[in-house]
C-alpha cells in the first residue's frame, strides 16, 4: 500500500510531462528514429542477424516479402540487412565529422570572438574563403587529395562545415561578452581565461549545439552523397550512399534496392533536422527540466502591460 501511495503521488507529477508529448508528436517520432537509428549503429545484430555480405544465387533481385523485408539485389544480398549494417559505417562517419566540425569551428570562433583585433580578422577572413566554396565540392577536394575511404570522407565534410561552426561560435561569444554578469566578473578581478570558461563559453554553447544536431542530418546527406559518387570505402562496404549507387541500374526491374536505403537517408535527415529545430527553439524558452529535444519545455508566460515581469 505504501508502495502505490508513492506511485500515486507521483502521478500528478508527469501529466504535464505526458501532455508535452501529446503535442509534440513529430518530436517524439523524430526521437524515436534517432534512437533506432543509434540501436542500429551500436547493436545491428539485434535487427539483422543476417551477413550483410553473404551472397545467394537463388534470390536474386527478389521483391520485399516477409522473408527479405527489403527485398534482395544482384547478388541475392538481404537489402535489409546491408541498410541496417551500414548505419554504423554512416551514422558514425557523420559524427566523425560533426565532431571535427565543432572542435575546429569551436576553436577558431571563441579565439576570434575573444581575442578580436587582428586575430579575429585573419580568422575570419579565413571562414570567409572556406563557405565561398560549397561545402561539398570543398568536400570532394579534400578528398582527392587524402584519397578515398570512409573516415577520409568524415574528415573532408568536417572541415568543410568547421567554418558554419567558427561563424556562430564567434557571434554567441560576443553576444555573451556583452551581458552584465561578465562586466561584473571583469570589476570583481577575475583574469579573462576564468572568465570565458567559466562565463561565456558555457553560456555560448546552446546554439552551437542545436547547430550540430542540424549538422548531424547534413553530414549524413553528405556522406551519402560521396559514398554515391564514389569516395566511400569500396563494395562490398555496405554504405547508404553505395546502396543506392547499386541500384541506379535496376530502377526499372528491383525498385527496392534504390527507395529502401533512399527513404532512410531521407527519414534519418528529417529526424535531425526536427530534434535541432527543438533545440533551437529551446534557447528562447524557459527552462523546467532537461531532456532530448525541449520536451520539459515550457514558454516564459509574457507579463500583463503595466505589470513587471517576474525575476529570472
Amino acid at each position: 500500500m505504501i508502495e502505490r501511495a508513492h506511485l500515486t503521488a507521483g502521478l500528478p507529477a508527469l501529466r504535464p510531462f505526458y501532455r508535452r508529448i501529446r503535442r509534440r508528436p513529430g518530436l517524439v517520432l523524430a526521437s524515436l528514429v534517432l534512437v533506432l537509428v543509434a540501436l542500429w549503429t551500436l547493436v545491428p545484430t539485434w535487427f539483422a542477424p543476417d551477413d550483410p555480405n553473404k551472397v545467394d544465387t537463388q534470390n536474386i533481385l527478389q521483391p520485399p516479402s516477409w522473408t527479405h523485408l527489403f527485398g534482395t539485389d544482384n547478388l541475392g544480398r538481404d537489402v535489409y540487412s546491408r541498410v541496417v549494417h551500414g548505419a554504423s559505417l554512416t551514422v558514425e562517419a557523420a559524427l566523425l565529422a560533426v565532431g571535427l566540425a565543432l572542435v575546429v569551428g569551436g576553436v577558431a570562433g571563441a579565439v576570434a570572438g575573444s581575442l578580436r583585433g587582428w586575430p579575429d580578422d585573419v580568422i575570419m577572413r579565413c571562414v570567409d574563403a572556406m563557405m565561398a566554396i560549397p561545402a561539398l565540392l570543398l568536400a570532394m577536394a579534400i578528398v582527392m587529395a587524402l584519397g578515398f575511404g570512409t573516415v577520409h570522407v568524415a574528415v573532408a565534410i568536417g572541415v568543410a562545415e568547421a567554418g558554419v561552426v567558427a561563424r556562430v561560435m564567434r557571434a554567441e561569444v560576443l553576444r555573451v561578452r556583452g551581458e552584465y554578469y561578465v562586466d561584473a566578473a571583469y570589476a570583481s578581478g577575475m583574469h579573462w581565461p576564468g572568465i570565458l570558461f567559466r562565463h561565456i563559453l558555457p553560456n555560448s554553447r546552446g546554439p552551437v549545439l542545436a547547430l550540430a544536431m542540424l549538422q548531424l542530418g547534413l553530414a549524413v546527406l553528405a556522406i551519402a552523397s560521396l559514398s554515391f559518387l564514389g569516395f566511400g570505402s569500396p563494395p562490398p562496404a555496405p554504405e547508404w550512399g553505395t546502396l543506392i549507387s547499386e541500384g541506379r541500374g535496376y530502377l526499372s526491374s528491383a525498385w527496392w534496392m534504390t527507395t529502401f536505403p533512399g527513404v532512410t537517408v531521407a527519414v534519418v535527415v528529417l529526424a535531425a533536422n526536427r530534434v535541432a529545430r527543438s533545440f533551437e527553439a529551446q534557447e528562447t524558452t524557459d527552462l523546467t527540466g532537461a531532456g532530448l529535444g525541449g520536451l520539459w519545455v515550457r514558454k516564459q508566460p509574457r507579463a500583463e502591460e503595466g505589470t513587471p515581469a517576474a525575476d529570472v
